[in-house]
Formats: structure tokens, sequence, C-alpha cells
């Protein structure tokens, strides 16, 4: 489908394969077409993966500026480390919103204990860019257990209000951006309005088939919806998907490596504060990825 096909959609994004330690995810955001949704300038898909007896997930400490990092599991477990001191496991319908700042490092793994059999991980990785005014503020981390957050559960529409509001239920995660994030399952048939509320709204559909307006889409590409039209997602099969979005930034954001900032010479100051070790150790751990031998603007694209 072209994104002139579709009278509500204004963009449609394919994901690109990525290798992150030999783990592949999708990679959904940022794109050559659109680098942003509201303030969610990174997403990626994380599995479904299958780990045998004594595998995992590794990734080892590395740090990010500028941003807030959102961790959302459909199924497996990831151990939380971080440079303030955070020990969290992240299981799924939890979230772990971990505020980077002027700077945070942090370590993702499967847990000891879980690597004695075979399990899987799923589930999504974002990054939402932080305003202006807060981007260099102090890093932080916030933990919301599943049973924390709101949900809906109304004829055949099931929803984790993950951030922000939607269907006029409100998440207790704290915001410092107008922001939606919400994880939606419908059985076949069942419908729900998705208000223009926000100026950029997205809807990544994980699995299943629906129709947006009456006509069909599918899972895989990321929908960018037309701004200021209310729209109706009716499921064909069952269907899991995300609704994401908010208001637009506060101007523009390079993205680096694991930065994210309105300055490139604030990129290339955090990228030699990491080499250097200014960032802070993660308790717990004694590994760290180095940072790209290529500078931030030295790239297309970069």
């Amino acid at each position: 489908m072209s994104d002139l096909a579709h009278p509500s959609v204004d963009l449609q994004i394919v994901p690109r394969v990525r290798d992150i330690g030999g783990f592949a995810v999708q990679r959904v955001l940022p794109s050559a077409r659109r680098k942003m949704v509201g303030p969610f300038i990174f997403l990626d898909r994380m599995g479904p993966a299958l780990f045998e007896p004594g595998e995992g997930l590794d990734v080892r400490p590395h740090p990010h500026i500028g941003l807030a990092t959102v961790t959302y599991l459909f199924e497996g477990e990831i151990l939380h480390r971080d440079s303030v001191g955070s020990v969290q496991p992240i299981r799924p319908g939890d979230v772990n919103w971990m505020t980077a700042g002027k700077g945070i490092a942090h370590s993702e793994r499967t847990p000891g204990e879980l690597r004695a059999s075979r399990g899987g991980v799923s589930g999504l990785q974002l990054w939402v860019a932080l305003p202006k005014a807060v981007e260099d503020g102090a890093p932080g981390f916030s933990h919301h257990d599943r049973a924390d957050l709101p949900t809906i559960d109304d004829d055949g529409v099931q929803a984790r209000v993950v951030a922000g509001s939607f269907l006029g239920v409100r998440s207790p995660v704290p915001l410092v951006w107008e922001t939606v994030l919400v994880d939606l399952t419908l059985a076949p048939g069942a419908s729900v309005p998705i208000s223009a509320h926000h100026d950029e709204r997205a809807i990544y559909l994980i699995s299943g088939s629906a129709l947006l307006d009456g006509q069909p889409i599918d899972a895989g590409p990321l929908y960018v919806l037309k701004p200021g039209l209310p729209v109706t997602l009716k499921a064909i099969t069952p269907v899991s998907a995300a609704i994401l979005g908010g208001e637009p930034m506060d101007g523009p954001r390079h993205i680096w490596w694991n930065f994210v900032s309105s300055s490139q010479d604030r990129i290339r100051q955090a990228r030699a504060d990491w080499m250097a070790g200014r960032f802070g150790g993660v308790p717990g751990e004694t590994e760290w990825i180095p940072a790209p031998d290529w500078l931030p603007g030295s790239r297309p694209g970069s």
C-alpha cells in the first residue's frame, strides 16, 4: 500500500533489520523518511526470539543523553541496571522509564536464573526525546508494575495505557512532554476510536490484520496518521498493536549512536565523556560498549 492510497495515513514506514550484538531487531524509528512521531525518536521491535539454555540477552553498559528510554515487554524478562544505582527486573506489562538527561549508563540482560532453560523475549524498546529545558537535567529512573497501569477492557478491546491518556484513562507515568503510548489488543470484529487529540500519532500493528477507517492494514509497517483526523481501527483477526505519539518536539533533534540532543556539539562532548569514563559505572558490571570510531556529523544522516 502506498502512502497516498489510504486517506487516513500520512506515511508508511517499513522496519529494517538491525543486529544489536547477536540479537536481531526490527528498527522502525528513526527512518530516512521520518525521524520522530511526537517525542518518539526511536522504536525497535525486539523479537520474538528464543534463547537456548545458557543463552540470553546481553546488552552491555552503554550511555545515553537527552532522552528517556522506555522498555516494554510482551514476553520474557530483562534485568536492568544503571549508573544511578537502579536494579530492576522488567516483566511483561511493566514499564521502565529511564530518563538520561545529562547522562546515564545502563545494561539490559537476561537474568542468570532464567538461562538454565529455554526462554524467549518479545517487546518494544522506545526512546522519547526530552524538551530543551530538561534535556541536560538530572538522570533518573521510574519503574511501574503492570498492576499500576490503568487498563480498558470493553467489548473485545483491551488496552493498557502505558503513558499519557487514552479513551479518558490516564497513566501514572510522569511525563515532561505531551505523550501517548498504548498497548492495544483487539478481538476479531472489535473496534476502537483513535482521537485527533495529539498532532502526531502512529499505529504499529505488531500482529494480525485490521481495517483502518474501512481499509485493510497489516502487521509490520508503522502507519503515521494524518494530523487532525480521528480514525477507527477494527480488527479482522486477533490484533496486537501499539499506539504512540504526542505533540511535536520543540525543534529538531540530532541522533547519533545512543545520544539524542538539540546540539551536535553536545553529542560530541557526550562521546568524549563516555570514552573518558566520566559517565559513572553501572554497579555489578565490568564490561562496557565503546563508542563508534566515527564522529557525529561525519557521516550522512548523522
